[in-house]
Formats: structure tokens, sequence, C-alpha cells
């Protein structure tokens, strides 16, 4: 019998209708059902679901089903199924989430290639902006590169023996954070962790009853800070203390007090939350923070975020709020120049900056050598009438590219890394600016393979200042319309426009929502050349290689043809010598498009000749046609031998 390789393990607590749509993604994965066991966790379901998960079991000897009195938390059921547990490897699943077809294979895999105990795959999520921990697929790292601490939820495979070794269990019992505390252990601990990032493997999605099992709003009655302190005196002790705020430790603390510590200073939390309830918030966030973190820790934080951090730390509740009004109303701004194909990749500039609630850029001012805060952002902040120092505006600071697949919530990431510099503006001011070059290929970008069909959008995530924003990039007033002629890729068209209203960025890949048609600037001017069974098409690019293999419609019939790169890298389209068709002119159209690209003149079923479809025949050329197709003439002409 085939050995385990695989233990997935998922906590169920009155899931209903959701454990019949999450089953199918664990059990029609493509590794053998004999190599891999699902094992369910009831922490004791008051409703249907243990009937459900029953049924399940009884029709797939692969499935396990296990109960448990009720522990309000899904870590009493984890620590049950890894003690069930039989595989090399355990991977949890919450019970209202899917994995990727393939995710238990590559993992797996993955994992084995590297010798990993821990091997985190791409999440794909509508829960949170996409993590550049997700950019590349990573062999080995160690807990050196303090990138992993992005994804901290359980939602990963782990080495069983090694989890065993480390006795690595997550806290029972309502306990805030449980994953997080598990997830920094297995961190510290783990010789090699690998990162799988190209091929979605997890999907966390919002549910639509807003129960999802893992995220658990923010509670400090569950033992919030406690457990904080907890987590951060882990990492304390499994690092080296050090005053460089570059060094390990500090760096992995960031995250926390990033994440946990500054978000009870910062918009949207502290303008919407109860006043009263805030202040509370804010006193114990300033309580941990002094307590429990180093002063290294703030000193590396950006210009913004160290200015929160400042304001908490003195106590400053309505100075925290006045700064929050005043970023909540930042944005960043994403403009993208003209977009063109080339060597079958959609290329564009990109230039992203931010700018104040008043349009205006958000600007550092040059006084005494040193660079200073916008004095516009800080209007009304007290304690900064003299201004906030930026000691290092670059301290952080980063942008990426990423491409959003719109019907599958999977996150891209195209080449390239875009720079961030200083840019001039006259009187001593200057803003932050990232340029780069978008470089887009449907073939390649999704991890290796080609995109699948649907509406992919282009965004940029930015980090400036402290300030973290997500836009879409936008063209320079063009709304609705095309943003680059239509490419073939893979033997799909590739159709760039600017969405209506906003002009943003998308490329609609196999025609989801856009098709082929003069709105698409796929109108083909008169062809003079008489090249048989072939015609250029100049509006469309096409990569190099081999011709490639497309079905078209010529009239009412369906025929394979090729498409090949000409020499000034457009397409050329290429029909078959045979059509069984009636003497005459013929549309030729591509796959799902309305408009024809060309014309097929057909006679005796085979084809003459392609004519562009602007192609305006004469009376004379009908004429001659229609001589050409005198069955006299043409048994003159073979008695000729011509």
């Amino acid at each position: 019998m085939p050995r385990v390789k695989v233990s997935v393990i998922v906590p169920v607590y009155n899931t209903g209708k959701y454990v019949d749509e999450c089953a199918p993604s664990l059990l029609g994965q493509s590794l053998p059902a004999d190599e891999y066991e699902v094992i369910y966790v009831d922490d004791g379901s008051t409703d249907d679901t243990l009937g459900r998960l029953e049924k399940l079991a009884a029709a797939h000897p692969n499935v396990q089903v296990h109960t448990r009195p009720n522990s309000g938390w899904p870590g009493a059921p984890r620590n049950l199924g890894m003690r069930q547990a039989k595989g090399e490897y355990v991977q949890f699943v919450d019970h209202d989430d899917l994995l990727g077809p393939e995710a238990v294979e590559r993992l797996y895999e993955h994992a084995k290639r590297n010798d990993a105990d821990v091997v985190l795959g791409k999440m794909s999520t509508n829960m949170a902006r996409p993590r550049r921990l997700f950019r590349h697929t990573v062999g080995a790292w160690t807990i050196d590169n303090d990138e992993l601490m992005q994804s901290l939820t359980p939602h990963k495979m782990f080495r069983r023996p090694f989890v065993e070794e480390h006795g690595l269990r997550f806290p029972e019992g309502p306990w805030f954070l449980e994953d997080m505390l598990f997830v920094t252990a297995a961190y510290l601990k783990a010789a090699r962790i690998s990162v799988l990032a190209g091929y979605p493997c997890y999907y966390w999605m919002k549910r639509d009853d807003g129960g999802n099992n893992t995220r658990h709003r923010f509670n400090p009655r569950h033992g919030f800070w406690p457990n904080l302190r907890t987590i951060v005196r882990q990492i304390k002790d499994g690092t080296t203390p050090s005053d460089d705020i570059d060094a390990l430790q500090n760096r992995l603390l960031h995250r926390l007090y990033h994440v946990e510590i500054l978000s009870r200073t910062r918009e949207p939390e502290i303008l919407r939350e109860n006043p009263a309830e805030q202040r509370q918030r804010f006193e114990a966030a300033r309580e941990v923070a002094r307590e429990e973190f180093p002063a290294a820790v703030r000193e590396g934080l950006p210009a913004v975020s160290r200015l929160r951090a400042e304001l908490l730390e003195r106590g400053d509740f309505d100075g925290a709020v006045a700064l929050a009004e005043r970023v909540r109303d930042v944005t960043a701004r994403g403009l993208v120049g003209e977009p063109r194909w080339e060597d079958g990749c959609l290329v564009a500039d990109v230039t992203l900056d931010l700018l104040r609630g008043d349009g205006e850029p958000l600007v550092l001012v040059e006084r005494d050598g040193k660079w200073w805060l916008d004095p516009e952002l800080l209007d009304g902040v007290p304690g900064t009438e003299d201004g906030w120092e930026v000691s290092d505006p670059f301290r952080r600071a980063h942008a990426e590219l990423v491409v959003k697949d719109r019907d599958r919530e999977d996150w891209w990431y195209p080449e390239g890394d875009p720079e961030v510099r200083l840019e001039p503006l006259g009187e001593g001011r200057s803003r932050l600016v990232v340029s780069g070059r978008l470089r887009l290929d449907p073939e390649r970008l999704a991890g290796g393979r080609s995109l699948q069909r649907g509406v992919h959008d282009v965004w940029a995530h930015v980090m400036l200042l402290g300030v973290d924003r997500m836009v879409r990039v936008t063209g320079d007033g063009t709304q609705g319309g095309p943003a680059a002629g239509p490419a073939l890729t893979g033997g799909r068209l590739a159709l760039p426009y600017w969405t209506k209203g906003k002009g943003q960025l998308a490329l609609d890949l196999d025609q989801r929502l856009r098709r082929l048609g003069p709105d698409t600037n796929g109108v083909v001017s008169a062809n003079t050349a008489r090249a048989r069974r072939s015609l250029g098409l100049p509006y469309m690019a096409a990569a190099g290689g081999a011709p490639l293999p497309v079905e078209v419609t010529v009239s009412t019939l369906t025929v394979e043809a090729k498409l090949a790169p000409g020499a000034d890298g457009t397409a050329r389209l290429r029909l078959p010598a045979r059509l069984k068709l009636p003497a005459g002119r013929h549309p030729v159209t591509l796959p799902k498009a309305d408009t024809p690209v060309a014309y097929a003149v057909v006679r005796d079923g085979s084809l003459l000749r392609l004519e562009g479809p602007a192609y305006q025949a004469g009376t004379g050329r009908r004429l001659r046609d229609a001589v050409a197709d005198s069955r006299q003439v043409r048994r003159l002409r073979r008695r000729l031998g011509r």
C-alpha cells in the first residue's frame, strides 16, 4: 500500500453547506487518493455538519472524521488532527477555503526536492493585498529572510517529524493569534523554508455570510495583548538582541509592531471605532509597545510610521487621530505610458507617486541639510509645529506592479522591480517617485504558464514613507477604448483596453468581455499584395517562434489556419490551400470575433487569394473573377497549360 505523503487537516464547526463547497477541492487533488488523506475534526458542531462529513467519509476511503467537545477555537481540533495524521507532511486548511487542484502534489514535490521543514504555497485571496513574498519560488530560506513574516496564517505545509521533534502545537481554547504563535515558532526552528510562488495553492476567500473560521476581528477579551506579548517574547528568545535597526530580531519584530501595535493608532480603526473604546486599545498598545519592543524597532520605522509610534508612546491619542485624518486622504497615483507589444509582451512605462488630499504631490522639504515631512500633511497634528525629520526617505520604500485575474482572484508579478527615486520639484521641495516598466507576458506570467482566459487588471502596490496603498494604473485621460492593438499570444487574442470611467489598464485574454472589432483597431487596410493563402495583419502583434495554429471560420466552415510572425513583428495569416466552399468571396473571422479579419476568394474548392476586409473590388476585378470562373475559359487554360 502506498505511503501517505500528505495529511490535510481541516477543523470544522457548524460549517454546514461550506463542507460541500470546500470538499471537491480537497478530494479532487492531482495526487492519487491513496497517497494523501483528509482529516476533518469536528469541534462539537450543533448543526448538520457532522452528518455531511460522515457522508463524505463513507464515499471516500481517504477521508477521516474525528469529533471532540466544543473548544470554541481551531487550535484544539488542529492538534487532534496532527495526532491522527500519518502523512510525511501536514497541510492545514480552513473549512471555508479552497485548494488549487494540484496544490497538494506540487507542495509535496517542492518540499521533498528542497528537504524543507515548512513550505509556503502561493495564496490567492480577496481578504488582503497580494504579498510580495510570493513574487518568486524559493528553494531554501531561513528565518533570516524577514519577508516570511508577511505570512503568519497556518495555511502551510509542515514536515510532520519536524513538528513532532520540536513539540509544535497550537494553543487550545479561545486564544487569539494562535496561528501566529505556531507559525513563528516553526519559522524559528526550521532549517529550510521553501516558497512555491508559481501556482495558486490556497484560496483564502471571504465567505458570503462573514463567518470565516480564522478571521475573528480584534477582540481584547480573548487575551489579545497577553498573547501578543507571548509571541514577541518567543521571537526575542529565539534571536539575538541588538541596537542595530536592521538586526534580525528587530526586523522580525517590525511586522508585529507595524501591524498589531500601530493598527490601534491609524486609519481606518482609530477613526472608525467608538473613541472611548479606542482610547483603551490605544493605551493597551502603548503599554505593550513600551514594555516589549526594543527602541531599535521604532527607530527603524519609515517616517509616517515613526511619527505614529511617537504619538502612541507619549500617549497623544488626539494627535494620533489628527494624523490619521490627514493620512487617510493620501492617495496613490499610477500613470502608464502608451502600451505597446514587444516580443509577445505588453510593455509600458509606469510612474507612481503619492498625492495629498488636495491632489498635490506629497513632498519632502529640504532644510538645513535635512529632509522634513510635508508640512501640509502635518497641519493640525500636535507636537509637529517644528516639523518632522525624515532621516531616511527610502526607509522600507518599495513598489511592485501586479496583475490580477479578475475571475479567480489570482495575483501575478510581471518581470522587473520599479525604482524609487527623489525627484526635485524646486524651492527645496522633492517628491518620492517610483518608475519602472511593465512587461506583461501572457504566455509566462502565471508561474511560467499562460494566463487563463479572462480579464486581467494591472495594479501597483506602493509603500512610501510608511504610507501603504494599492492603486490601478491609468492612462492619460483615455477611457473605454483600446490601449494597444490586439495581439495573438499562444493562439488566443489578447486585447488591451482602458476601462470605462477611470481609464484603467486591463487585458482581455481570449475575448472574455471584449470582442475583436473596429473599436479594438481590428480593421485591416486594403491589402495590395497578392500572396496566395497568406495575408499580413498589420494591426496585430505576434511573438517570434514557430507559426501558431488557430481555428478560423471561413463563411460557415471552420478550418485550422496558421498565424506566423512576419518580418516586422506583425502577424501573418495563412489558410489551407483547399476549402470546401462555393466559388466567391468569403469572410474570415477569428474565434469569438464578430468582424472579419480577411476575405478568402475561393474557386473550384481552392483558395485563390486572401484580401483585407477594407479591400473594395472594382468592376474590372469582379468581371475578371467571373471570367476566371467560366468553364470554357478554364478548359482553354488547361489545354494551353496555363
